[in-house]
């Protein structure tokens, strides 16, 4: 196979990569299990769950948020970005990643 097939082939396994990786979920929570979150690989919120508790505290409610979301989002980013580059090395062996 020439290097274009090559590269069309790594570039075929990476979008179905992306595509599987919508199917991978992140679950967050915070250390005492009020808020919790869900998110796909690709970094997309499919669930939010928020005990009635942090309702009645606006600011803590947004610490709370910032918080799980971001340890949410980089546990999502370090599996999708692992995930492409596993795929593109497969597609493309002899390429430094």
């Amino acid at each position: 196979m020439g290097m274009m097939g090559k590269l069309k082939e790594a570039q075929k396994k990476v979008e179905e990569t992306k595509k599987r990786l919508d199917t991978v979920l992140v679950d967050e929570k915070s250390s005492d299990g009020l808020l919790q979150v869900t998110l796909t690989a690709n970094r997309k919120i499919k669930n939010l769950s928020i005990d009635d508790a942090l309702l009645e505290d606006k600011e803590q409610l947004e610490d709370y948020l910032v918080t799980v979301l971001n340890k949410a989002i980089e546990r999502a980013t370090a599996i999708h970005e692992a995930e492409l580059a596993a795929a593109a090395k497969e597609g493309m062996p002899n390429l430094p990643f």
